[in-house]
């Protein structure tokens, strides 16, 4: 119990440091918000009438504060280039976003342990090197070039999904399924490849434990020791993995949300860049850190339970 006490207390404080950060980041930009909502050539009493308005003559100190309370509510401001409140936009986004990473994630999952098993279990036979090959060459073309590629496959030459376009979940999920396989498969197909690299060494280095060899000596069958033993203790660096591709999914998704079209957190990040929305931008930008975050305490979790050993060291320290 007390290991997870202090990592969560350690998320909060995290928390609170990426809140500083990022309050601090916006407030030390050259220009006046207030210039950028009326204008260059704007009157200096409105100009100053909206500063007031907006709290930008109290001590930093106390915008900060003002800030957080704020943010408890789950108010982010409101947009300069939307005229909307953050959080809505920023939870239509969600949605998109979110479809995507989870599509991403299964995919990631779904190609690269089974395939990092086979190949650790089959690193001699003649398929090992092809496979091999083509991981390494996912790994090396960057997600968006990999997204033209598929378009120009799937889509342009044999019509068989959308190339641009979201369709939401409340229009049937085979519609939402098209609309997302394309830039999901190309998000997946790096991550996917780095998780085979991963998983094939990892498994290759516990196949070289004392344990491994002591299972069979009692005669049990490799299919057994695999799958029952060298898996599961194969776990912990794929974790690792997971938790930080999940991270770089988000990423990615900025330039691949542009390839496709799709209105997600990519699109908006982009938009509240060129258009120098300060409140958007604000959010999205702690949106992707406590995201970020939130990951990496979940994957110590994790660490915990699929290795009591891990907790015990950490409560006996």
């Amino acid at each position: 119990m007390g290991y997870y006490l202090r990592k969560a207390v350690g998320l909060l404080v995290t928390l609170v440091l990426v809140s500083l950060i990022t309050f601090g980041v916006f407030q030390i930009l050259p220009g006046n918000p207030a210039y950028i909502i009326l204008g260059v050539d704007a009157d200096p009493l409105q100009v100053e009438a909206l500063s007031k308005s907006m709290g930008l003559d109290k001590p930093l100190i106390s915008r900060y504060l003002l800030w957080v309370r704020q943010l408890l509510r789950g108010d982010l401001g409101v947009s300069y280039r939307y005229s909307q409140p953050v959080a809505a936009l920023l939870k239509d986004a969600l949605k998109v976003t979110g479809s995507l990473t989870l599509i991403t994630m299964l995919l990631t999952v779904l190609i690269g342990i089974p395939a990092g098993v086979w190949l650790a279990g089959h690193g001699s036979r003649k398929y090992s090197l092809p496979l091999s090959m083509l991981s390494q060459v996912s790994i090396s073309i960057p997600s968006f070039c990999m997204g033209i590629f598929l378009t120009h496959v799937f889509a342009v030459r044999l019509k068989w999904l959308p190339s641009i376009g979201y369709t939401s979940l409340d229009q049937g999920v085979i519609p939402w399924l098209k609309s997302l396989t394309l830039p999901a498969c190309a998000l997946a197909l790096g991550s996917a490849s780095i998780l085979i690299r991963y998983v094939r060494v990892s498994i290759a280095n516990q196949q070289k434990q004392d344990y491994v060899r002591t299972a069979y000596s009692k005669g049990l069958r490799t299919g057994k020791v695999m799958y029952r033993h060298v898996v599961r203790n194969s776990l912990i660096p794929v974790i690792t993995i997971l938790g930080m591709t999940t991270a770089d999914i988000l990423g990615g998704s900025i330039i691949i949300e542009n390839v496709f079209s799709l209105p997600g957190i990519g699109r908006l990040i982009s938009v509240s860049i060129t258009s120098r929305d300060l409140p958007l931008l604000q959010g999205l930008t702690l949106y992707l850190a406590i995201i970020v975050v939130v990951c990496n305490f979940v994957v110590d979790v994790i660490y915990s339970l699929v290795d009591p050993r891990i907790r015990l060291r950490k409560e006996v320290a």
